[in-house]
């Protein structure tokens, strides 16, 4: 089943690179641009070998009225939606969603850390605009794997000066998180985006330095994982079908070609509408979301349709679709 999400039409006002990479787009809804806080994302429609699919971007920088802005990071290899969204040019028509937020921010901690990996600085940005424009007490911790590639470094350098600070992985450059963390005042908050790698370094250090865990926010970008993606197949009793999932496309996708109802919103494996239950599984679950705790996903229950995936075999699901 296709998620309650309402669809409009838009176009490319304008876009430019950022870096060799990574390209922002400036997209002008037909009905005007919705509220929204920063942190949210926006859904578009996309074109990949003939089929519409549906992909997740996050909002950058602050409300504007005129626009929504993202930033799309090139995928080669990839799923398709970069490359898609790389071929527009400015006037192009496109289908968006409205926006929403399961990266919420709140004002109400002592002290904030925001840490950035790559193209996990779109959520963030905004929020470290925010946030030092009510003169929080906010640093940034921002690594990539070269300089082009931090493409919002000069942006935030004019709201965060020297509280911002920048890591080149191919300068042998990495955050030290423990030190971060160990500098922080008392429920202060620490809000992560990036690759899984860094996402998991956080919550390991973070618990191990004894702080609570809701004090520690974070995203990814869904499409990240322990392992790189590999074709797979499942099984659905429920529904009698055994459906291959190709390397390059989710699971969710080839589930809704297949005409299996599933509920979905945010596409990146934070909102958790699209978890099923998980019967066996023949291999290993890349679980690849934020919305499962570390103990949920270690014990193979549930997974993420939007962007789990399996390594060395495939799974066996039951759906939430009752023929009743």
């Amino acid at each position: 089943m296709r998620n309650n999400q309402q669809w409009h039409p838009a176009h490319i006002r304008a876009h430019r690179n950022l870096s060799p990479t990574v390209r922002e787009f400036e997209i002008r809804p037909e009905g005007g641009v919705k509220p929204w806080t920063v942190g949210s994302h926006l859904n578009l429609r996309v074109i990949v070998d003939g089929r519409e699919e549906t992909r997740s971007y996050s909002l950058v920088g602050l409300h504007d009225p005129d626009v929504y802005r993202i930033a799309v990071k090139r995928a080669d290899p990839g799923r398709g939606g970069s490359r898609f969204m790389w071929s527009l040019e400015i006037g192009a028509e496109l289908m968006i969603g409205e926006p929403n937020n399961h990266f919420e921010l709140s004002f109400s901690a002592p002290q904030f850390l925001l840490v950035a990996g790559g193209i996990g600085i779109t959520p963030l940005a905004g929020m470290a605009q925010m946030l030092a424009g009510k003169g929080a007490d906010v640093r940034m911790r921002y690594a990539a794997r070269c300089a082009d590639e931090l493409v919002l470094a000069d942006v935030l350098k004019q709201s965060l000066g020297e509280r911002l600070q920048t890591f080149c992985s191919d300068a042998g450059q990495r955050i030290d998180l423990a030190a971060e963390i160990a500098a922080l005042a008392p429920r202060a908050q620490m809000l992560v985006c990036g690759p899984i790698a860094l996402l998991d370094a956080a919550r390991e250090a973070w618990a191990h330095a004894g702080r609570p865990s809701a004090d520690l926010r974070f995203e990814t970008f869904g499409n990240s994982g322990h392992h790189a993606a590999q074709p797979f197949w499942v099984e659905l009793p429920r529904h009698q079908l055994r459906i291959e999932v190709p390397a390059d496309r989710s699971l969710l996708d080839v589930l809704n070609d297949a005409g299996v109802e599933t509920l979905f919103d945010c596409c990146r494996g934070e909102c958790g509408l699209c978890t099923m239950d998980v019967l066996s599984v023949q291999g290993d679950i890349d679980h690849r979301d934020v919305f499962l705790s570390p103990h949920e996903q270690q014990s193979n229950q549930r997974l993420c349709a939007c962007v789990s995936r399996v390594n060395g075999g495939g799974v066996v699901l039951d759906t939430a679709y009752r023929s009743d």
